[in-house]
């Protein structure tokens, strides 16, 4: 599986090179999630929703179900990314986080 870390998903995701993509359920998703990222819960996981001109980047909440989805998928999608350490890490590292509220936090 290929891994990134949250520094380097950050600098991919926000330049537009990648595409992120959040597999945490609503109220993690709603409690604060990264800008300019998707939303395809691992519940009701959509692969016909995922995007086939980037590399994808997926998080959730601590690496493990997004590494899930990356090992599940991984045969599909050419460059697929598990982010290392999820939501929690990038949280850690300072990297900007939002929500509806304006106090985002990792659920």
């Amino acid at each position: 599986m290929q891994e990134i870390s949250p520094q380097s998903a950050f600098e991919e995701i926000n330049s537009g090179r990648a595409v992120g993509i959040d597999v945490r359920e609503s109220n993690e998703w709603e409690a604060g999630h990264a800008e300019n990222v998707s939303w395809n819960p691992m519940s009701a996981f959509d692969i016909n929703a995922l995007p086939t001109d980037k590399p994808l980047i997926f998080i959730c909440r601590s690496g493990s179900r997004s590494g899930q989805v990356v090992n599940s998928i991984a045969g599909q999608f050419e460059n697929v990314f598990n982010m290392t350490g999820g939501m929690k890490a990038w949280n850690e590292a300072g990297l900007a986080m939002f929500c509806a509220s304006g106090n985002p936090e990792v659920a």
